[in-house]
């Protein structure tokens, strides 16, 4: 079968893919569609290190094709949105409703495909640049059959990471104000967590002018472009100028330790500065510490806080009654062969979200 394929130095899709059969507890899933995400290119360009040789991915959707002993949640044929977080369920962690954070779920891939005899590393728990994939029944969460799988392969990863940062992490509350840095996949996803939540100012900031548009789409009431603006100094006055006294949530969706201490700076009283993109893992960044004693706050956040068994179902509904949109975020549909294509316009900014379709 095809699949992408990163071997240490490059990613190319190759055709001679296999995959064993699900064992207990697992779901095997035909994808349909995979959004490309820059976490992928992160592992290609060595930012996130990751083991290779490993078969990319990590945002898609399709058919179950069989499941394992035990799985009694979904069957053969029901369509499902794939989450990456393959958390065990029975940690302390997982108990409290926090299974970003099950330690069972981080750093330890498994290997369920193979090349030429050959294994290969599993990307996040999900390598959905393969035209089948195995997941356990965890990631696996049911959906209509009445979503695209364009659209429904963006919940697992960008629409978790983005909505999910707003209402699972900062709990953005009605009225409140919010700085969004960056409007790519994440950002426009924070954006419209914002909307959802009843933001009353939603500020984007982006590099970019033609980003404008989309960002209002999706909920920004305001967009600086930081090109206009020429500095960070010039960028952050002109966020000011809408939010004179600072912004109750600003979101970093960049990587930059930059933007990051911008991001801080932003924040009124009391304000929650939240991270979401991500730098070299090596970096640092700095603050004022005199500023934080006005109650502000710093706050990582993995993968939305979500819980997906939770929220993707929730945002797949909230997608069929108009409130979540989705169709918006593809800019681009290929197919898998085109997978270098793809690659490029990600890493130059051309499109929102690339999906690959097998």
């Amino acid at each position: 079968m095809r699949g992408v394929v990163f071997d240490g130095k490059q990613a190319q899709v190759v055709g001679d893919l296999e995959i064993r059969d699900p064992g207990p507890g697992e779901v095997l899933v035909a994808i349909g569609a995979a959004g490309l995400c820059h976490s992928d290119l992160s592992v290609i360009d060595g930012t996130i290190p990751f083991p290779p040789p490993v078969v990319l991915g990590h945002e898609g959707a399709g058919v179950v094709e069989a499941v394992g002993a035990g799985v009694t949640h979904v069957a053969p044929g029901d369509h499902v949105s794939l989450s990456t977080l393959a958390n065990c369920g029975a940690c302390a962690d997982c108990d409290r409703g926090r299974p970003t954070m099950c330690r069972r779920a981080i750093g330890m891939p498994d290997r369920p495909f193979s090349r030429g005899g050959q294994p290969l590393f599993q990307f996040a728990s999900n390598s959905a640049f393969a035209e089948r994939t195995l997941v356990k029944a965890v990631q696996a969460v049911k959906i209509a059959e009445d979503i695209p799988m364009t659209s429904a392969a963006l919940i697992g990863c960008g629409v978790l990471t983005g909505v999910g940062a707003v209402l699972n992490r900062a709990k953005v509350g009605l009225g409140e104000t919010v700085v969004v840095i960056g409007t790519g996949g994440i950002g426009l996803n924070v954006i419209q967590g914002a909307r959802i939540a009843g933001a009353s100012v939603i500020v984007a900031v982006d590099a970019n002018p033609a980003k404008e548009a989309v960002a209002r789409r999706f909920g920004a009431t305001h967009f600086v472009d930081a090109s206009a603006a020429g500095s960070l100094a010039d960028t952050s006055a002109a966020v000011r100028e809408v939010l004179p006294t600072g912004a109750d949530h600003a979101f970093e969706c960049v990587g930059s330790v930059q933007l990051i201490r911008q991001a801080v700076d932003l924040l009124d009283r009391h304000g929650q500065a939240v991270l979401l993109g991500v730098p070299g893992f090596k970096e640092e960044a700095s603050f004022l510490v005199s500023s934080m004693y006005l109650d502000k706050t710093i706050m990582g956040c993995r993968y939305g806080s979500s819980r997906p068994q939770r929220d993707i179902a929730l945002y797949a509904e909230l997608y069929r009654r108009g409130d979540l949109l989705l169709d918006e975020l593809v800019t681009e549909v290929y197919p898998v062969e085109d997978f270098a294509k793809a690659a490029d316009d990600a890493h130059h900014g051309r499109v929102a979200r690339g999906v690959l379709t097998f």
